[in-house]
């Protein structure tokens, strides 16, 4: 290795901030050193900026468990979210529930008044829950990622002090 005289100082020098960074860091929180006093407005934007990150992270908490109200197929999906690009589509409990009735309505008989009051009934529900699953694609793509985005990147970049 060649060491110049000026590389060698630059690196002297740069060991010797270091070390005087961790003295003080390292003072200050020991209390033997007075803390560097922040301006009042940074405290004041550090401080809203703290709140907004933890009101934002209930809000995309909350609106997940509205939008998939079971944990495990919450949790499910996040992993197969991680994954990659694949695409389950699981039935919704209305979509479910439409087929059983018009499986049932099917299995009375149309020509029956029960059986196609089920079947009708059956339809209706299957049409709400493919509703539900575009309200649900919707709201996760439109309001949740963008916030989660904001997180992970903006808030991230906020927050490094």
């Amino acid at each position: 290795m060649d060491f110049s005289a000026k590389s060698f100082k630059g690196l002297v020098s740069d060991v010797g901030t270091v070390f005087t960074r961790a003295k003080q860091y390292a003072e200050e929180t020991i209390g033997t050193a007075e803390k560097t006093e922040l301006d009042a407005q940074f405290e004041s934007l550090a401080e809203r900026a703290d709140r907004t990150k933890l009101w934002t992270e209930r809000i995309v908490s909350k609106t997940e468990s509205v939008l998939q109200p079971n944990p495990n197929t919450r949790y499910g999906d996040m992993i197969f979210d991680k994954l990659g690009p694949i695409q389950r589509e699981r039935m919704r409990n209305l979509e479910a529930l439409g087929t059983d009735m018009i499986d049932a309505g099917i299995e009375y008989g149309p020509g029956t008044v029960y059986g196609s009051a089920l079947i009708k009934v059956g339809k209706v529900e299957q049409s709400l829950g493919q509703t539900e699953r575009e309200f649900v694609a919707n709201s996760d793509r439109s309001f949740v990622q963008p916030l989660r985005k904001f997180l992970d990147e903006d808030m991230r970049t906020i927050t490094v002090r």
